[in-house]
């Protein structure tokens, strides 16, 4: 997100795409990063190395459980 959007903004466009408190979060940098609680409420692995998979995959080793 660019530093022109408002806090209340970007909290209506995060709501609009249905991600609920606890589902992300926003590092230093101004990734959106995705938690556990989203990835298990998604219900699926979509195998691309997610900081916060609770399905066991990892990017190198390419190992993970899709459903």
């Amino acid at each position: 997100m660019d530093d022109s959007s408002s806090q209340p903004e970007r909290s209506a466009r995060l709501e609009r795409l249905g991600l609920e408190p606890g589902d992300y979060y926003f590092t230093e940098e101004g990734y959106l990063v995705f938690t556990e609680q989203y990835h298990r409420k998604r219900g699926y692995c979509c195998q691309s190395g997610c900081r916060h998979c609770p399905y066991g995959f990892h990017e190198k080793e390419g190992k993970g459980r899709t459903r």
